[in-house]
């Protein structure tokens, strides 16, 4: 580790955590408008344009501390804000006349980095911000090109890739000053750790980090404690987040073989006029797409392209 990072205050490990694994909250300030926020007015227009109206329960809590440079571990289930939360703060913090990068983001696959990407400059639309998408399975030669030629103010990308970039001096980490790990437990989970640990050496030593993950397990405590200092932890509750205007329910199918029967029977039940149905593997999302065509149903299938266990990639199926 470099002399930078060893003179670097670091928490002391899970302190904050409960035996579970759940972070214990330290930040109760909630900013309920994003006007009351002080975000740029082009920022503004960004993120109304992009159709949010209010803050969603993580936005509230997280978004204040991230730009206003701390250290920032965020708990909160999938589906609650948290991308938004990242780009929101980043966007507010980078300078736009100075072109270098200055904000990477890592993200466990290249679906999630290309979604984050869009995410980025669709909120950023009014701002002129530029941000890459560094992933594996694209051309090196036209990367490096974008890299050198651009420097784009904003990186995010998977470990793998975003590792040799800056391994090969590509990707210049002189002026980030904003590191995010999203979805941090599921990065760990593919065995990403030591590329993390890697592409953390080359970042200057008072580079703030923010980590969002949905579960605290021991590796990303770890993390936590070798990268962070004094950090703000925020947990958004299950019961803290709003689902207005929907409706959950779950059927128990005992028996594989039941399950397309019982999602037809749903239809034939239901005012169903789009659905989005995921499947955990690549396999089952042709079988199923096959069978809803027989039965006339109009449907399209989408898989991601990562690699999974025993060659299995999953998947979401939509019927329209």
């Amino acid at each position: 580790m470099s002399a930078s990072q060893e003179s670097r205050p670091r928490d002391n490990g899970p302190e904050g955590m409960d035996p579970d694994g759940v972070i214990e909250s330290n930040w109760n300030e909630i900013v309920d408008s994003f006007d009351d926020m002080n975000l740029s007015e082009s920022l503004l227009r960004g993120i109304y344009a992009y159709g949010f109206e209010k803050p969603s329960a993580i936005q509230q809590r997280a978004i204040l501390p991230c730009i206003k440079g701390y250290d920032v571990i965020a708990q909160a289930q999938s589906g609650t804000g948290k991308t938004a939360t990242f780009a929101i703060s980043i966007l507010q913090q980078i300078e736009l006349d100075l072109k270098a990068t200055q904000a990477l983001v890592l993200a466990p696959t290249r679906e999630l980095a290309q979604q984050i990407q869009k995410v980025v400059m669709a909120l950023g639309d009014y701002m002129g911000a530029s941000c890459h998408a560094c992933i594996g399975g694209t051309n090196v030669r036209a990367e490096v090109q974008k890299l050198q030629m651009e420097a784009p103010h904003i990186i995010v990308g998977t470990p793998g890739r975003v590792f040799d970039m800056l391994n090969r001096r590509y990707l210049s980490p002189k002026f980030i000053k904003m590191f995010v790990l999203d979805e941090a437990d599921e990065m760990l989970s593919r065995g990403f750790k030591d590329q993390i640990y890697d592409i953390f050496q080359k970042l200057s030593g008072n580079t703030q980090v923010v980590l969002l993950s949905a579960t605290m397990p021991m590796d990303v405590l770890e993390v936590t404690k070798k990268f962070m200092r004094d950090p703000i932890r925020i947990l958004v509750k299950k019961e803290e987040l709003t689902l207005e205007g929907i409706r959950q329910f779950y059927i128990n199918v005992e028996r594989e073989e039941w399950k397309l029967d019982t999602l037809c029977d749903l239809y034939e039940t239901l005012t169903i006029t789009q659905a989005v149905i995921f499947i955990n593997t690549r396999r089952k999302v042709d079988w199923l797409t096959e069978k809803m065509h027989a039965r006339d149903f109009t449907v399209s299938a989408m898989v991601g392209e990562q690699a999974f266990p025993c060659g299995e990639g999953g998947g979401l199926f939509r019927v329209v």
